[in-house]
């Protein structure tokens, strides 16, 4: 009589027991490193968060003569809508953008375009000079261009009436706008050229090979492979530019002093909030007007970011 061996049904696998020194050294590195982010998120919520939620809760508000603060709701806002004043400074920064940020990203695009080919000498040279007035303070640079454009003791005006021109007025209020973007471009160039270039750098150099054996040239690699690789940094230089322009302050501030005709006192958006708040004491009417300058810059700077995407996605679909 024959007997079938037993069936044995297989045990399943037992895990390793966990080591709880490897758990605890875990533990502490999660601590350390929740530690190291620590001092950033304190600074970040006691000077950023803080102050825009009491902004905020000041913009609801108005001061009035008799019962002191007294909420408002909306009206701040709405009065802000109508300030002719303040839609002006929108305006006059709104052609500050279409002017002088083309003038200034080209500039800096192409010295970027020009360090990054094979046949730049002193590039590392021609790359300190040009990023050095970013260096310089925007207080210092304003004062300087100021001195410059003097029409009696400025060089500018010296030298053009040795010359017979007669003496330009850059301080007049027909001209100080373009002043005033002349020392822009010159403080903000280098900085985004550093982007650009930056940017270039990371292009592999693979890409250009392929386009030199296809017979491009240095003109058709620049138009046809470096510029559309870094697009996503130009995007950023705009953003930036952006910010920059609607919160323009130093400048406008400075040349109020030697151009009081010329310089209003809502010249920009950002001077004109600081005139309210600390010149007329409306904290209130500023503070809306700030939330309202930071919502614009939001709107335009996606409206510029979802066009590009658009375009990109067009360009895919197209190849």
């Amino acid at each position: 009589m024959s007997h079938s061996p037993a069936l044995t049904t297989p045990s399943p696998p037992v895990a390793p027991p966990k080591r709880r020194g490897a758990s605890t050294a875990k533990r502490k590195q999660h601590l350390a490193a929740y530690l190291f982010v620590l001092p950033f998120f304190v600074v970040f919520i006691a000077m950023l968060v803080v102050p825009l939620v009491y902004s905020g809760y000041l913009s609801l508000f108005e001061s009035k003569l008799i019962g002191g603060d007294v909420f408002a709701g909306l009206a701040n806002y709405v009065r802000a809508l109508q300030d002719s004043a303040f839609l002006a400074s929108i305006g006059r920064m709104g052609l500050f953008f279409v002017v002088q940020v083309p003038i200034m990203l080209g500039l800096a695009l192409f010295l970027a375009l020009a360090l990054d080919t094979a046949r730049a000498r002193g590039s590392k040279a021609v790359r300190l000079l040009v990023f050095m007035p970013y260096a310089v303070p925007a207080v210092v640079a304003t004062l300087m261009w100021g001195y410059l454009y003097g029409p009696d003791f400025g060089p500018i005006a010296q030298i053009a009436r040795a010359v017979g021109l007669g003496t330009p007025d850059f301080l007049s209020p027909g001209s100080i706008l373009g002043s005033m973007m002349n020392i822009v471009t010159w403080e903000f160039v280098g900085y985004n050229m550093i982007i650009m270039y930056a940017a270039l750098r990371s292009i592999p150099a693979e890409l250009y090979e392929a386009a030199e054996i296809d017979g491009a040239g240095q003109l058709r690699i620049a138009w046809s492979v470096k510029i559309p690789a870094i697009r996503p940094a130009i995007l950023l230089t705009v953003i930036f530019s952006i910010i920059g322009t609607f919160q323009l302050f130093a400048e406008p501030s400075l040349l109020n002093a030697i151009a009081p005709d010329a310089i209003t006192n809502s010249f920009t958006p950002n001077y004109y909030a600081y005139n309210l708040a600390f010149i007329n004491q409306e904290l209130n009417y500023a503070a809306a007007i700030a939330f309202l300058l930071g919502l614009f810059i939001a709107v335009v700077s996606y409206i510029v970011q979802l066009g590009s995407q658009r375009r990109e996605r067009r360009e895919r679909s197209a190849s």
